[in-house]
């Protein structure tokens, strides 16, 4: 089996959610990675905070971020084990952020020094 990263984006990620809201969200998160899990295929992950985030820029310049005029942001990822993208494909379709207009969630192999690119 591969490794595959299942990285989250959301569109408009700035937008305020009241607690309730982020609540029903991780419970319907945790609940989709305890579903890859129960089947031995959940790697890692984690969720990426807006606090204390910063970007280096291409002339060493760093801002705060990821704010201002960016339309989407990556709100976290996970890393699950599949025998194909299409395997890991089928598994990120479970995805709750899915649920989110404009949302989607990027599929990648995990490259293991193999030369992959």
């Amino acid at each position: 089996m591969e490794e595959y990263a299942l990285i989250m984006r959301h569109e408009d990620g700035l937008k305020v959610a009241s607690p309730e809201q982020i609540q029903t969200w991780m419970k319907q998160t945790m609940d989709w990675i305890n579903s890859i899990s129960a089947q031995n295929k959940f790697v890692g992950g984690t969720g990426l905070p807006f606090a204390d985030a910063k970007v280096v820029w291409h002339n060493k310049v760093v801002t705060n971020g990821p704010f201002g005029d960016i339309k989407e942001t990556i709100g976290g990822f996970i890393m699950v084990k599949a025998g194909s993208v299409e395997e890991a494909v089928e598994l990120a379709k479970g995805c709750p952020v899915l649920q989110g207009e404009g949302n989607s969630v990027e599929v990648r192999k995990i490259a293991k020094g193999d030369g992959i690119h």
